[in-house]
């Protein structure tokens, strides 16, 4: 059949996220998602399997009246993904969608019932005359436009970025250990430990990931940063975990790891500063806040969390605001559906506001509302602070009146802006200040 005889391409293509992707299919999606040159794209190799479907579809289109509509894994819209599968479509042929149904549950009919996360997409190259509609499980919208993050906002598409695009503190990922668990002092074994050596209490300090810092789990380390040979050699404990660190470093596949045996008393990492904001990488979508908390260098951090040294409370108001938390559920990678934080997509492309002297001063002000109402609950961790339903009354009061200062400062108005509508106008933002940098 001639493509010219076509009308409609659909289909439920394969799901299978980039790092689950055999060899053959790697180099299926590595042989299709090229330029014209016939080399492939630069973010060709971390896509996801169906995008291919979309690259074929989007060729097989040009210069036809077909349309296409895919049901496919939600993570293409979502995060880095998004970038990397729907700008070569835009740029290349012209492809516009028309129609979408943003994140739902598919349940699978086997009996272990898989749970998959679909959208729906219907995008086409030829004009189409008919209004565009966004669907989600509670409502059908007529909109203007559709982007590739199915949101009625700009087409922009949020990239990568090492370096953080407002004038704020850069954020960093924590410390990562490379020990083989052997400078880390699990909470069962942290009593006998010291037992066995007294000297070393005054080098442990607690070790957050993003496990212990939304549930209050207790975990230590080892952080024998500045400590002399001399010491060391005082504390034979120590010493023996010093030198399973070294072997296990010594024998690693990993370069990068065998050249870290020359330094086996300390990890990877040896960022330790006197005050951070801290952010978990992972956090359930359940939360309407992603929990974020200030540290000081009684605790060290794993590379399961990101953090912010010398970041103040007004950075704190900013990125614990609904605003912040808009942006970040529109462009963060999804784990299932719950968030993935990402300091080159979320943080570093996020649109600071320029507020005033006095709206500086009211963020700051609600911000310390929201450490001030957690203060109430000592015994409480942030995963209990943050559940929707045992949330206290003082601690959302806190976020909503921070909500509302911050709203203020980019101009929003607060009766009236949606979260949709919200993220729209951070996506004009982002659109400007990208423009002027380039």
């Amino acid at each position: 059949m001639s493509k010219y005889e076509l009308d409609y391409i659909m289909g439920n293509p394969p799901f299978v996220g980039y790092s689950l992707q055999s060899k053959e299919q790697k180099d299926d999606i590595l042989s299709i998602y090229v330029d014209e040159k016939g080399k492939p794209y630069k973010t060709s190799g971390k896509i996801d399997y169906v995008s291919g479907w979309y690259f074929k579809a989007a060729q097989l289109m040009q210069n036809t009246a077909i349309r296409t509509a895919f049901v496919s894994t939600n993570s293409i819209t979502q995060g880095e993904q998004v970038a990397g599968v729907w700008k070569p479509l835009y740029d290349r042929f012209g492809i516009h969608i028309d129609f979408a149904h943003r994140t739902f549950r598919w349940d699978s009919e086997a009996s272990l019932k898989a749970h998959v996360h679909c959208v729906i997409v219907g995008f086409s190259i030829a004009e189409n005359q008919q209004k565009k509609r966004l669907y989600t499980s509670e409502r059908m919208q007529i909109v203007e436009n559709i982007n590739a993050y199915l949101l009625d906002a700009p087409l922009v598409f949020v990239e990568s970025r090492n370096r953080v695009i407002a004038d704020v503190p850069k954020m960093v990922y924590g410390n990562k250990p490379v020990d083989g668990g052997n400078l880390i002092i699990e909470a069962s074994e942290y009593d006998d430990f010291i037992k066995r050596e007294p000297l070393a209490q005054k080098y442990i300090k607690r070790l957050v990931g993003a496990r212990e810092f939304i549930n209050g789990e207790l975990r230590w380390c080892l952080w024998l940063v500045g400590v002399s040979p001399a010491e060391l050699r005082h504390m034979p404990a120590v010493m023996e975990r010093i030198e399973k660190v070294k072997k296990m470093r010594e024998n690693s596949p990993d370069e990068g790891a065998r050249k870290l045996a020359l330094t086996p008393a300390q990890f990877r990492e040896t960022n330790n500063p006197p005050s951070a904001i801290v952010v978990p990488c992972h956090s359930s979508q359940n939360r309407r806040y992603v929990p974020m908390d200030f540290i000081d260098d009684s605790i060290v951090v794993t590379n399961a969390v990101l953090f912010i040294p010398a970041a103040s409370i007004y950075h704190f108001g900013i990125l614990a605001s609904n605003v912040h938390m808009a942006w970040m559920r529109a462009v963060c990678g999804r784990l299932k559906s719950d968030y993935r934080y990402s300091k080159d997509v979320v943080y570093n492309n996020f649109p600071w506001p320029t507020p005033t002297d006095e709206q500086k001063a009211k963020i700051e002000q609600t911000a310390q509302a929201i450490l001030d109402a957690r203060a109430l609950y000592p015994d409480c961790s942030l995963a209990d602070l943050y559940d929707e339903v045992a949330m206290p009354p003082e601690l959302r009061k806190a976020h909503q009146q921070n909500d509302r200062a911050v709203m203020q400062a980019y101009g929003f108005d607060i009766k009236t802006t949606t979260e949709t509508t919200c993220v729209a106008d951070l996506m004009r933002m982002y659109q400007a200040l990208t423009e002027r940098s380039k």
